[in-house]
Formats: C-alpha cells, sequence, structure tokens
C-alpha cells in the first residue's frame, strides 16, 4: 500500500537516533511523516472523526498547541523507550486527542461518564491494534498521557480573558513556526551527505 523506504523517512525527519545527536526537529517533523498510504488512512480517519470535536470544545488555537504538544510528547516517550528505534507517525498526537477529550469528560458528570467510556474503547481497540502489528506503541502511550493532563487541566472554550486569548494566540503562532522551523531544518540537512 504505498510503503515508503526507512532511508527515505529517516532522510526526511523520521524519529531516530539521532534526535540525541542533536536533531531536535525530528520530534516535529516525524509526527507529519507516515508510511505508507494504510499508515496516513487510518490516522487521517481518526484525525477528520476527533480533529472537530477537539477543536469546538477547546479551540482553534488550543487545538494547534494540543497537537503538537501531544505528537512531540509521544516521541519522546518512544525515544526514552526505545532510543535505536526508528518511528513515524501522527497517531501519538491522535492518541493526544483522545486523551484530551477523555481529560475533559471528567468535568461533565454523568454524560462525561458515558462518553469517557466510548473513548475507552478507542484506546483499548488501538492497544490491541498496537499487540498485533508493529507500532510504537510508546509514542501512543506518550500521546495519550499529554492529553489526558492537557483535556483535564486546560479550561474548555476560548479563552476569556483579553491576557489569555493573546497568549493562547501566541503558543497557537509559535507551536507553527517551530513546526515550520522544523521542516527548514530537515530541508537544510537532505543536502548533507546521509550519515
Amino acid at each position: 500500500m504505498g510503503g515508503i523506504s526507512g532511508d527515505v523517512l529517516l532522510r526526511l525527519g523520521a524519529k531516530s537516533p539521532y534526535i540525541l545527536m542533536g536533531q531536535w526537529w525530528r520530534l516535529v517533523t516525524a509526527i507529519f511523516l507516515h508510511a505508507g498510504l494504510m499508515h496516513i488512512g487510518l490516522n487521517l480517519w481518526c484525525l477528520f472523526d476527533l480533529g472537530p470535536e477537539v477543536e469546538s470544545l477547546f479551540s482553534t488555537a488550543k487545538f494547534i498547541v494540543f497537537y503538537l504538544v501531544a505528537g512531540v510528547a509521544g516521541f519522546v516517550l518512544s525515544l526514552w523507550w526505545s532510543p535505536f528505534g526508528m518511528s513515524v507517525g501522527a497517531s501519538g498526537a491522535i492518541l493526544g486527542l483522545i486523551g484530551i477529550l477523555i481529560g475533559a469528560s471528567f468535568h461533565h458528570g454523568h454524560l462525561g461518564k458515558e462518553y469517557r467510556g466510548q473513548l475507552w474503547r478507542w484506546v483499548i481497540y488501538i492497544a490491541i491494534f498496537g499487540l498485533l502489528f508493529p507500532v510504537d506503541n510508546a509514542a501512543h502511550f506518550g500521546g495519550l498521557i499529554a492529553g489526558l493532563l492537557l483535556g483535564y487541566l486546560v479550561p474548555e472554550g476560548e479563552a476569556e480573558t483579553r491576557a489569555s486569548q493573546n497568549l493562547w494566540s501566541t503558543l497557537a503562532v509559535l507551536s507553527v513556526v517551530i513546526i515550520a522551523g522544523s521542516f527548514a531544518l530537515m530541508a537544510l540537512q537532505l543536502g548533507q551527505p546521509a550519515r
């Protein structure tokens, strides 16, 4: 299904031991790389299903920050768990979105409890999938933990004060700059000999 060679993914910014050699930007670029059509298709399906829920519950600015934080947290745990492994994909960020919704559900009483049960079923299905196929379970778990914390701790909805709105807008712009900068750093290393 359109599998992409590991060497190509490595050159384009996959999570790899090079992070430990100063290529921190791989924690970001790896979120946006996928190993093939099936991989990106499954992640897009989940993103289209969960993304609008998180965005409407919180805000566009918070969604951008959450997605990046959960994705990076996933690859940080993956790097700790398997420092010499290579990995790509948005699954950590996707699990982060599920975690955000689970965390937020604790603020909604009985309705939240029912919804939380449905979301935990998603987590269980993804965990079973992770046992049957070679996926980065540590990245999934790291994204989920980050999402649970964000969803529980960050207030829902648009920011209520002007200062809070400015903060979230600044964090969203900074997140976009980090993503763009990470890909710029990846592009700069493309011209260098492969290590």
